[in-house]
């Protein structure tokens, strides 16, 4: 069973259940199987770039391949910034308490949104299902697996369900004109080279 969210509100700690909320799970699904000439399904594969290697599906999730088509294990890969320094392992949060505080609504209108869970409460305290079913929202740090990098997740409930929506905080850049062209009809002259003269 997978470690749950837990958040610490007001001196107390909620834990919930989670599952990952997709397009699968609101309406269903619906898929082509490809079958071979025996009626058996095909499987998908494909080929390295020099043909060499027969790529099957979950082979990429273990390992990668180098330029020179040398297999390495993802454990063996490291994370580095943008000036190619390494960057430090982040631990996965779940199963560990992690600060919540009030956001604003309006928050969840600048985050770049990666995934929802849908929740499950496994220990809910009153303080905090009070504070949800009044539409406050609460923001906490998620890390779901061991990585390079935290994401920021806001806990909401509509009244009978409990959601978490997770990615990225965005700030957007707004811009100008540096000169505001006042509207009305053009200025005799400032047609240019347009003539809409009838000959």
């Amino acid at each position: 069973m997978a470690r749950p969210i837990v958040v610490e509100y007001q001196g107390v700690h909620a834990s919930f259940d989670h599952v990952k909320l997709d397009r699968t799970m609101l309406y269903g699904k619906r898929a082509r199987l490809a079958l071979g000439p025996d009626g058996n399904p095909c499987q998908q594969a494909e080929l390295s770039d020099d043909g060499a290697v027969l790529i099957r599906p979950g082979m990429t999730a273990q390992a990668t391949f180098d330029d020179t088509g040398v297999w390495t294990p993802n454990a063996k890969l490291v994370g580095l910034d943008e000036e190619g320094r390494v960057l430090q392992k982040v631990e996965s949060t779940l199963g560990r308490p992690q600060a919540a505080k009030e956001a604003r609504p309006e928050d969840l209108l600048d985050l770049h949104l990666s995934a929802v869970y849908l929740l499950e409460p496994v220990d809910l305290p009153k303080a905090v299902a009070d504070a949800l079913l009044s539409g406050k929202v609460l923001r906490f740090a998620l890390s779901d697996r061991d990585g390079y990098r935290t994401e920021t997740a806001f806990l909401v409930s509509p009244g009978d369900r409990y959601f978490a929506l997770i990615g990225e905080p965005v700030a957007p850049g707004w811009s100008e004109l540096s000169q505001i062209v006042p509207e009305g009809p053009l200025a005799e002259g400032e047609a240019g080279e347009l003539d809409f003269e009838v000959v």
